[in-house]
């Protein structure tokens, strides 16, 4: 076919002119490779943090404590000062199955930093007083021991779970499992400590300890109340049915109004938060995030493409005589047209395979040195890389072409 043996003669110019078309093709390997490793950074970022995000789950809802309304009673439920109204009370009335059976799981939380101590070693974290149902609503995983009972969160046991760093930061290459650390000065047992979840980032636990909130609220931090019952900071819940999670908010917001007794104009004392709300917003951010990186790293496209554009041209005035002859000859216009577009076609295409395969390589040394973050090159990127590349083979050799059609043939072959 007439194509494939133009194919042929633009390998033996570029064979002709290997560091011209070396020069040339650098703009398309290095505007391929810059689009590639930016949308990349931007994807790799999206899947960390929604897997960080949907590790929890998605179905979760979380009520936070304070919200616009004013005149509630001031107190120091979370170690921050902050304007609470959220008890123990209202958890226990959303975790009744006959009340709310949109709820599967309901856990109440009272938060606060402390300083741990083991002999010689101390670190000051967040300890989190919870419930049991708090490891299932999360999907906290002990690799060591065992998470503590509603038992010993009734009988106020002095127990405590640790994540990994906390516990390799208090015990080192010992197992803490049985031995005893203060906590706010408190002698607690060690049942238990957590997987580690990748480092102490967004939504990691690997730095928290987690005990029964009695023991909390009751020995470590010394809880208000608020009419008549302990204040907490938040309240953890997964829902039964994460397709009717917008109904289950609406359903605990009226319940909660009911209960801290708000009138029709008065703003919420608590704040809802909806897991699924948030992973949809960040993977619109990432989302754009991902196209300005790639719009960003299309300029360099953009500049090889015009390389492209100039070097042809070059090469239709070096090959002047070339093309006269051809013409002489009853080459049509046609055929230098294509002669010269698959030419740069060539060029283009070939300058995105070498891009993409430096992107993989940036990609795998990434990897190599370092297992929090990764580039990753998705399908998408790729067709786009190898889409784009051909089409500035296309659009910018489309000119110098047409520029080679209109010689004379006469005046070509008197060219000098």
């Amino acid at each position: 076919m007439k194509i494939l043996r133009y194919f042929g003669v633009a390998f033996e110019s570029i064979r002709a002119n290997k560091l011209r078309a070396s020069l040339t093709m650098l703009g398309i390997i290095i505007g391929v490779a810059a689009v590639m490793t930016t949308m990349g950074v931007g994807s790799g970022a999206a899947a960390s943090i929604t897997a960080q995000i949907e590790s929890q789950g998605t179905n979760l809802l979380t009520i936070n404590s304070g919200g616009s309304r004013g005149n509630g009673p001031t107190s120091n439920s979370s170690g921050s000062g902050a304007t609470t109204t959220l008890t123990r009370a209202d958890a226990e009335v959303l975790a009744d199955k006959k009340l709310h059976p949109e709820l599967a799981l309901v856990s109440p939380e009272y938060s606060s930093s402390t300083t741990f101590v083991n002999g010689d070693k101390d670190s000051t974290q967040q300890v989190v007083g919870t419930t049991p149902e708090y490891a299932l609503i999360h999907n906290l995983t002990v690799t060591n021991g065992r998470f503590f009972t509603q038992e010993e969160v009734d009988n106020s046991s002095s127990v405590i779970v640790l994540g990994a760093t906390l516990a390799s930061d208090l015990f080192e290459m010992t197992d803490p499992v049985g031995q005893m650390v203060r906590v706010a000065n408190q002698p607690l047992q060690v049942i238990g400590v957590l997987k580690a979840s990748g480092g102490s980032g967004f939504g990691s636990n690997d730095s928290r300890a987690f005990a029964p909130i009695t023991v909390a609220q009751g020995r470590l931090f010394s809880a208000p109340r608020y009419r008549g019952t302990y204040t907490i900071s938040s309240i953890s819940i997964k829902g039964a049915d994460k397709n009717q999670l917008d109904k289950a908010q609406q359903l605990i917001e009226q319940t909660l109004r009911l209960r801290h007794g708000l009138g029709a104009d008065d703003a919420n004392d608590f704040t809802i938060f909806n897991q699924a709300s948030l992973l949809e917003s960040l993977n619109t951010i990432t989302t754009t995030l991902t196209l300005v990186l790639g719009a960003l790293g299309g300029i360099s496209l953009l500049v090889g493409g015009i390389g492209i554009m100039n070097i042809m041209l070059v090469s239709v005035t070096e090959r002047t005589k070339e093309i006269g002859l051809r013409k002489a000859l009853g080459a049509h216009d046609s055929d230098i047209l294509l002669q010269f577009v698959i030419e740069a076609l060539v060029l283009c295409t070939l300058g995105g395979l070498i891009g993409i395969g430096i992107s993989y390589g940036i990609t795998f040394i990434v990897k190599l040195f370092t297992s929090s973050f990764s580039l990753i090159i998705t399908t998408t990127a790729l067709l786009l890389a190898i889409g784009v590349s051909s089409s500035c083979g296309l659009i910018f050799g489309l000119y110098p072409a047409m520029r080679a059609t209109r010689l004379d043939p006469i005046e070509a072959l008197r060219f000098e």
